[in-house]
């Protein structure tokens, strides 16, 4: 890997503005995971640091990156036309290292992935929370976008997420995508302290799941 650890962190210039990535190389790296942030929160997301933590002792270099508004210190995300354009402004960055990159995020990050992946030429896309509809509107349904990734796809969603629960995304024919149900997660994946499991044990979920996945990748 070209990015030393004392400097972990990059600006890259894209069509939407300055956007950042910070990286989590992998002594042996064999996949980068890129991952962006939703439209109401950074890269500080509890699933995206404990990513971040875990996978490269499992050869995965992850690639944290901050969206231009995010960077620009707004508090809005723009429209998905923007985010996609940000996405697309970075990618040469998160191929340089010449592995395969796998397109994620979390919320609306996972469905820029989605949206993204086959022009990108990603590797796979793992989708945090995908919104599949807005919350309280199921007839307003995003499967379309999940459906449409192309590449190898997997979801990891919160059984109580407000924003379309495990049971609500479409069956199938084949095997379009692959879905990890974190159980009493909502849409950050936040478990209540009645639950029976812990948080860390829902996160740890979250990590075991994602590197068992991108073992199956190669």
């Amino acid at each position: 890997m070209t990015h030393a650890t004392t400097d972990p962190t990059e600006t890259v210039e894209t069509d939407a503005g300055p956007a950042r990535i910070t990286w989590h190389p992998a002594t042996e790296p064999r996949l980068v995971l890129a991952a962006s942030h939703g439209a109401g929160g950074g890269i500080e997301a509890r699933d995206l640091r404990a990513l971040a933590a875990v996978l490269p002792a499992h050869g995965v270099s992850v690639a944290l990156v901050e969206q231009p508004w995010r960077v620009a210190g707004k508090k809005l995300a723009p429209a998905p036309k923007t985010l996609d354009t940000g996405w697309r402004g970075v990618w040469p960055a998160l191929a340089a290292p010449g592995l395969p990159v796998i397109s994620g995020g979390r919320s609306a990050g996972a469905r820029v992935a989605c949206r993204t992946a086959a022009e990108l030429g990603a590797h796979a896309v793992l989708a945090l929370s995908f919104p599949l509809h807005p919350p309280g509107k199921p007839e307003k349904s995003r499967a379309g976008e999940l459906l449409g990734a192309g590449v190898p796809t997997l979801v990891v969603q919160g059984g109580n997420d407000p924003f379309g629960r495990p049971e609500e995304f479409p069956v199938t024919p084949g095997e379009t995508y692959d879905l990890i149900e974190i159980p009493h997660g909502d849409h950050g994946f936040a478990v209540p302290k009645r639950a029976e499991i812990s948080q860390e044990r829902a996160l740890e979920l979250i990590t075991e799941g994602v590197a068992e996945w991108t073992r199956s990748l190669g």
